[in-house]
């Protein structure tokens, strides 16, 4: 590779590629950051992604380091635990973590312009209305189509691709020699629902959870806003009864809320409206590698879309960033070395949250419901209160840890073996608080 890198093209100005593109200006590198859509912060329209996010201590600790998170601070609401709702109406609360550990609902839209202006005012220059139209890997060069209709192609010392799921850079790389790639649409797909403040402007349901109807097939969630509304998601198949497919009339959509989520429908009150407005939104897992050809790098989703049900998606692209920028200061900016780390740390680290996050979808829509699991949870919390050096829960080291995903899902692993033989005994839902405990941790050891 061209060793000599100063003026560095980053693609997408989402929030990964924004964020990227601030850690390199902050590294004194020349800094060219291209966006396909018009300045999010001059109109209103909506990209079609979803609207809320949930950002928890992997992308914390990436804001935190460009000296950003005060402001983000502002836009964050934080989300203790799980608030479960039944089918009869009934409400069960399942904390996250410890006591003081949450994840925190945040506006997509906002936290993209906090970042852009971030960029903007470090000095990244920001190009709006450029579509990449195709990337020479071999030459380092891009050809976008500007907004006034015609092509250029300009060249660079290194192209990072933060261009998402559909990468154009990725694309590229796709027709060269020994490129891997593997992409995989669950059968489900997903649609927003609103629920407003009640009328005198308050939450219309506790704001402090991510709201779950788990439905076994299919599931609603919510989050909460700012102006102290809500977003529902609807995960739901394309095809089947029921489905997107099998609900056309408005009566459909009703008769199926009233039947499924009774207890959501007094809050949903445009429902009939936005069901058939709202786009319906598929949902896609993508692993590629290498993720480095010559001078060309992928990141985010570019190099490992995800499904949204570990909440991590944007916070393994943050992490990428973070990581990308230890590196550089391990090995002084050798882009040689460092782009060699980075693909072997990350690329196993991507594929174990694509795993985790199609796994939980049938924890989330199903599990949850189940006494079974529920007294597993409640067991392995006992554990990790009572051993934290030994035992924590998965969840707790996708969401609350350092730990590499990686190593997280083999300790997962390791520990889900361990519990399934604690389930399997006896009277184990009547009597599981009287558990031998250290026997059970100790078969981590063996």
């Amino acid at each position: 590779m061209n060793t000599e890198i100063k003026h560095i093209a980053v693609l997408g100005a989402g929030l990964v590629g924004t964020l990227l593109s601030i850690y390199l200006k902050k590294r004194g590198y020349n800094v060219d950051l291209f966006e396909k859509r018009d300045d999010m912060r001059l109109s209103s329209s909506d990209s079609g992604r979803s609207i809320n996010l949930a950002l928890s201590r992997r992308g914390i600790k990436a804001l935190k380091d460009i000296d950003v998170l005060d402001e983000v601070e502002e836009i964050m609401l934080p989300m203790k635990g799980r608030m479960m709702h039944s089918l009869d109406g009934n409400l069960t609360f399942q904390p996250y973590g410890k006591e003081g550990q949450y994840i925190n609902s945040v506006s997509r839209a906002n936290l993209n312009k906090i970042l852009l202006n971030r960029a903007e005012k470090s000095g990244v220059e920001i190009h709006f209305g450029h579509s990449c139209k195709t990337v020479d890997i071999e030459e380092t060069k891009v050809t976008f189509e500007s907004p006034n209709g015609k092509e250029k192609t300009l060249e660079f010392d290194l192209v990072l691709g933060a261009d998402g799921a559909f990468s154009k850079l990725r694309q590229a790389m796709m027709k060269s020699d020994r490129f891997n790639y593997n992409q995989y649409y669950i059968p489900h797909g997903y649609k927003e629902l609103t629920i407003p403040p009640t009328e005198d402007g308050e939450f219309a349901i506790e704001p402090n959870a991510l709201h779950i109807w788990p439905r076994g097939q299919y599931m609603l969630i919510a989050l909460p806003n700012l102006d102290k509304s809500f977003t529902c998601t609807l995960f739901f198949p394309f095809e089947g009864q029921p489905s997107f497919e099998s609900l056309q009339t408005p009566q459909q959509v009703l008769h199926f809320f009233k039947n499924t989520f009774p207890d959501s429908l007094p809050h949903l009150k445009n429902i009939q409206q936005e069901y058939f407005e709202n786009p319906t939104s598929s949902l896609v897992t993508i692993k590629c590698e290498p993720w480095v050809k010559n001078n060309c790098v992928l990141i985010g989703d570019a190099a490992h879309a995800i499904v949204p049900f570990y909440g991590q998606g944007m916070n393994a692209g943050f992490e990428d960033c973070f990581e990308l920028n230890v590196l550089l200061d391990k090995y002084e900016d050798d882009w040689e070395k460092v782009l060699e780390d980075y693909q072997n740390l990350r690329k196993s680290d991507g594929d174990a949250i694509a795993d985790l996050a199609l796994h939980n979808f049938v924890e989330m829509r199903d599990l949850v419901a189940d006494d079974k699991f529920l007294i597993q949870k409640k067991i392995e919390a006992k554990l990790h209160d009572l051993y934290p050096e030994k035992w924590m829960p998965l969840y707790s080291m996708v969401t609350f840890s350092d730990l590499r995903y990686s190593e997280a899902c083999e300790i997962g692993m390791k520990q889900q073996r361990i519990m399934d033989e604690v389930m399997q005994q006896p009277d184990v839902l009547e009597n599981w608080e009287n558990l031998n405990l250290e026997q059970i941790v100790n078969k981590l050891d063996q």
